[in-house]
């Protein structure tokens, strides 16, 4: 109720608002100047500040689509295969399934752990009808890279990456060196193999490999997930994909 309230509010501001310009364009075409009309205006808004706040969501939605329409149109052009390269990918699932499922992302990423629960979800439904592709992405500093590096190296070992790669990404503090070895104890790895590994060549290649895969699909942020060719940066939950499901690549 208090959201319909609130909506009405805005819609009366906004009338308002749109009246007082109309007013100030309606007098010029008569020949009527008021001083300074900039000051009816700008008086109208400052009473009204949520006018402003609304225009600045709409402007902001606005450009997200934009953004999101060029990263779209970014991925047509590369196509799926190079997000399912296992050189740089941790890629599962059929490889003739029809829905695909790609996400980049960063270990200290919130956005991303908030995104966990949806993901966990539809791989379990999904895991043998869908390919998947967990792409590390890290962007926000040493650390990142660090967790990026052993996960990477993780792979080395068969069957332990995604026991791995939740456990990180269900940490609620910061991913450190410390708590990547403890993590990768728990999921059975070899811990000696994993830090031998973790210097190999391969992982700088599959780090390099992701940024520039980003850069070329425009994606600059983390999360972002690619399913069947539409593209959405940020958190993602069970609604959120659905309507990507939902809608044509």
């Amino acid at each position: 109720m208090l959201k319909s309230h609130a909506g009405t509010a805005v819609g009366g501001a906004l009338a308002g608002a749109v009246l007082a310009v109309g007013t100030v364009f309606a007098a010029a075409s008569f020949g009527i100047f008021p001083d300074r009309p900039d000051d009816h205006i700008r008086a109208y808004l400052l009473a009204h500040p949520q006018i402003l706040a609304e225009m600045s969501s709409k402007l902001q939605t606005q450009q997200e689509a934009g953004d999101d329409a060029a990263r779209e149109k970014a991925v047509r052009k590369l196509g799926l295969k190079p997000f399912f390269n296992p050189r740089l990918a941790f890629v599962t699932g059929p490889a003739s399934a029809r829905t695909t499922f790609v996400e980049f992302f960063d270990y200290n990423c919130p956005y991303c752990r908030a995104s966990i629960p949806a993901v966990k979800k539809f791989m379990a439904a999904h895991k043998n009808d869908t390919r998947f592709a967990f792409i590390e992405f890290p962007i926000k500093g040493p650390r990142s890279t660090i967790a990026s590096r052993a996960a990477i190296a993780a792979r080395k070992q068969p069957g332990k990456y995604l026991a791995f790669h939740f456990l990180l990404m269900d940490e609620k503090e910061l991913v450190t060196k410390e708590v990547i070895l403890a993590d990768a104890q728990k999921a059975g790895l070899d811990v000696g193999k994993l830090l031998t590994d973790m210097r190999d060549h391969s992982v700088d290649t599959a780090i390099a490999g992701a940024h520039n895969l980003a850069a070329a699909a425009n994606i600059d942020g983390t999360p972002a997930f690619i399913v069947n060719g539409r593209i959405r940066e940020g958190a993602l939950d069970d609604d959120s994909l659905r309507e990507m499901l939902r809608m044509p690549g």
